[in-house]
C-alpha cells in the first residue's frame, strides 16, 4: 500500500505536523490515526507516537480516510485500497492531460 510522502523539489518547502495537530485538524482521535499508520495509510517520521511527524498531505489522506469510513463504512484494509486507487486514477488523469495539451 502506499503511503504519503512528500514531492519534494529545490522550491517547495515540506511542512509536517504533529500527531495532536493532524487529529484536532482532521476531527479524529489518536487511535483512529494510529490504526491508520498501522495499516500504512499514512506514514509519520519519528521513532514513536509522541514523537511523529505527519508530512501535510496527510491531512488530505486522512480526512479521505474519515469520510470514507464515516460515510461507507469502509473498515482500514479497504480505505487502503481506495486511497491508493483514487490516486492512481488522479495521477493517470493528470498524464493524460498532459497528452492532450501536447497533442494540439
Amino acid at each position: 500500500m502506499k503511503k504519503t510522502s512528500p514531492r519534494e523539489r529545490d522550491s517547495d518547502i515540506v511542512e509536517t505536523v504533529t500527531l495532536t495537530e493532524l487529529c484536532r485538524s482532521c476531527n479524529v482521535p489518536a487511535d483512529w490515526v494510529t490504526g491508520l499508520v498501522n495499516h500504512g495509510i499514512l506514514d509519520p517520521v519519528g521513532p514513536s507516537r509522541t514523537e511523529w511527524q505527519f508530512y501535510s498531505i496527510s491531512l488530505v489522506r486522512t480526512a479521505r480516510a474519515y469520510r470514507l469510513n464515516r460515510d461507507l463504512g469502509v473498515n482500514l484494509s479497504g480505505i487502503a485500497l481506495v486511497l491508493d486507487l483514487l490516486e492512481e486514477r488522479d495521477r493517470l488523469a493528470r498524464r493524460i492531460a498532459r497528452y492532450e495539451v501536447n497533442a494540439d
